[in-house]
């Protein structure tokens, strides 16, 4: 059930609701907004931290302008809380994330508020420049559309280009930064660095809201003042400013750095800037966990903390006393330390993932060999490819629906030039709860399309150790390994390393009846089945893949050989992956066999919890022992 809200927060349902307050009454309703998401993600786990630094901004921007005709677009959707309790939300608040209920990222076919669907980042600026051109085509100039963008995005090269592109035009656009200062983890490079100077060197800023307010602000002279004040800031630049700046550099005009939780000062602002017709660039200053000091004080555990006490913010551990088999991101971090250690031309890249991945062990241990590029997919890749280049080995840790993002990059910049890059990709398959925007579904599929490509996917904690090893071998150019997010099956997974021979799969389980063909980890469910089905008297054998490419041929034949009814299985889309390279085999060599492909079916799944996600797609071992019993006929 939704939690109670408070005296002000239960008479808001929509923005119109908001607009009746009085200006100052609207502290009181951030206070009580900032209390309700806490009460509820307290007990219903998701982003907690981003959320809460953006209250009094959420609150702002609804009380100021008209959405949903304006339009508000969030940048790395999980700061989106707070609007989404103001728009219509607030009692079904509660099954955020939950399977069938409220997404946790904006989400176009869910509420009219949502002007863009937003789950990876730096996509705000060009999607509101878009809807800004489109309303200027269709004469609608009296519309908004405000694009926010924070929690790291302004480090992406997607925000550049678009901040580029938006100031050669005429766009009615306000960019507001919300300038956190983590992503995640903490931001990092030069645009955060630049930043910060923008925000502590306040003289050059002061000076332009200054002659701002002398002038009257858009009216007092007329459409001509903002010429002015650009010629008087530019005439002072050099002598209180030791940097021009770099949004006036993109013809964009610069208001801030301003307090972000002072929602009185904001609503002035927004007020001021709604009258200027040209892209402008609102710089908040905000703080990410705002009003949780445990979250405040750890704004990445508290990112997306789990249960917590509400009260505390202490996060609440299991009880479970079992020795529990390691998550895959464990042992990536511990192996990749280990293989470092011996090879001294290892080096670990991620895109601003480092503690979701867990190439922070290496980043404390090797910092001059672990590098966080910031939110820059893209750039990752490109940048290892370069190392590679000099006779380095580097280890790209991307999310696999991330990877998606810099696909040119793999194809022309590395497997093209066929260089040694083990592109590490975490988060392979349904990822559960962050839904369609985030399920790793795609990656298999459109890596083998790719020449030079070896692709792996482990079964378990010791195949990914030994993919990793073998990976960093001489001569095993580009070289993909993709796991999925959470628990292996491994409790004592720490093992010798072993080479592998690319392109070998493995028989797990012996049987006469039926084949189940599997890569990764999914092919433990497999497993769980073909145990299930003795006491049916099925006999299902089991063969882990291991490699898609190369695919075992010589294995495959010995299959199709052997059994007539097979089963293929992948936490991956149905569409192109393994069980596609399996019905070309058979087709190329003739063979009779009945194949029956088990996979993330064609459409995109939304989110729930995994084992949701997995009944729904049909391949949890129910689903499995159900379509083996199907085949299973004289």
């Amino acid at each position: 059930m939704a939690p109670a809200a408070g005296p002000l927060l239960s008479t808001i349902n929509y923005p119109d609701d908001l607009k009746k307050l009085k200006e100052d009454q609207l502290p009181q309703l951030c206070n009580e907004l900032r209390d309700y998401i806490i009460d509820v993600i307290s007990e219903n786990p998701g982003h907690l931290a981003a959320s809460l630094g953006v209250v009094e901004l959420t609150v702002a921007i609804h009380y100021v302008f008209e959405t949903p005709n304006d339009k508000l677009i969030w940048d790395v959707g999980h700061q989106a809380y707070a609007h989404k309790i103001l728009t219509g939300r607030k009692n079904d608040f509660y099954k955020n994330r939950k399977y069938k209920g409220l997404s946790g990222f904006p989400k176009m076919a869910e509420s009219k508020y949502d002007a863009f669907g937003t789950g990876h980042s730096s996509t705000s600026i060009s999607a509101a420049l878009g809807m800004a051109v489109a309303s200027s085509i269709k004469e609608n100039n009296g519309r908004q559309h405000i694009a926010v963008i924070g929690d790291g995005s302004m480090t992406g090269g997607m925000a550049m280009e678009a901040l580029n592109n938006a100031g050669v035009s005429n766009a009615n656009l306000l960019v507001i930064l919300n300038d956190n200062q983590i992503a995640i983890d903490r931001n990092v490079g030069a645009m955060n660095d630049y930043l910060i100077d923008i925000t502590t060197s306040r003289r050059y800023n002061q000076f332009r809201n200054v002659v701002w307010k002398v002038m009257g602000g858009d009216t007092k002279y007329g459409t001509n003042s903002r010429a002015i004040v650009k010629q008087l800031g530019q005439a002072v630049k050099s002598t209180i400013s030791k940097k021009s700046n770099l949004f006036e550099a993109f013809n964009f005009r610069y208001f801030g750095p301003t307090d972000g939780h002072d929602v009185v000062h904001l609503v002035k602002l927004l007020r001021d800037l709604k009258r200027i017709e040209a892209p402008k660039l609102l710089h908040v200053s905000t703080t990410k966990g705002k009003g949780l000091r445990s979250a405040e004080k750890e704004p990445t555990t508290y990112h997306s903390p789990g249960i917590f006490d509400r009260k505390t913010g202490e996060i609440k551990k299991s009880d479970c006393k079992e020795k529990l088999a390691p998550k895959y991101q464990h042992v990536f971090g511990k192996t990749i330390i280990e293989l470092a250690e011996k090879n001294k031309k290892i080096v670990g890249i991620t895109p601003a993932m480092s503690t979701g991945s867990s190439l922070n062990m290496m980043m404390q241990v090797m910092p001059d060999r672990a590098f966080d590029v910031g939110i820059a997919e893209q750039h990752a890749v490109t940048f290892a490819a370069g190392l590679a280049t000099q006779g380095l080995i580097p280890f790209c840790n991307i999310y696999s629906t991330f990877m998606q993002r810099a696909y040119d990059q793999v194809i022309h910049d590395v497997a093209l030039q066929n260089l040694p890059v083990v592109l590490c990709l975490d988060r392979g398959g349904l990822v559960g709860e962050d839904g369609a925007t985030h399920h790793g579904a795609y990656d298999m599929a459109y890596f083998r399309a790719i020449p030079n490509m070896t692709i792996a996917s482990p079964l378990n904690e010791k195949e990914l150790r030994n993919m990793m090893y073998t990976a960093q071998l001489n001569g095993m150019g580009t070289f993909s390994i993709r796991y999925p997010r959470g628990r292996g099956v491994m409790p004592d997974w720490h093992l010798p390393f072993e080479k592998l021979e690319v392109g070998k799969g493995q028989k797990v389980v012996d049987g006469k009846d039926i084949a189940i063909i599997s890569i990764g980890h999914i092919g433990n469910s497999a497993i769980k089945a073909a145990k299930f089905l003795v006491g049916d008297n099925i006999s299902v054998a089991v063969f882990d893949m291991r490699f898609l490419k190369p695919i075992d041929e010589n294995l495959l034949h010995e299959i199709f050989k052997k059994f007539h009814r097979i089963i293929t299985l992948e936490d991956g889309t149905i569409v192109g992956g393994m069980g596609s390279a399996v019905l070309e085999f058979k087709n190329d060599h003739n063979y009779s066999s009945t194949v029956k492909r088990m996979g993330i079916p064609d459409r995109f799944i939304q989110h729930g919890s995994p084992e949701e996600l997995y009944k729904e797609c049909g391949f949890d071992v129910d689903g499995i022992l159900e379509e083996v019993r199907k085949m299973n006929f004289p």
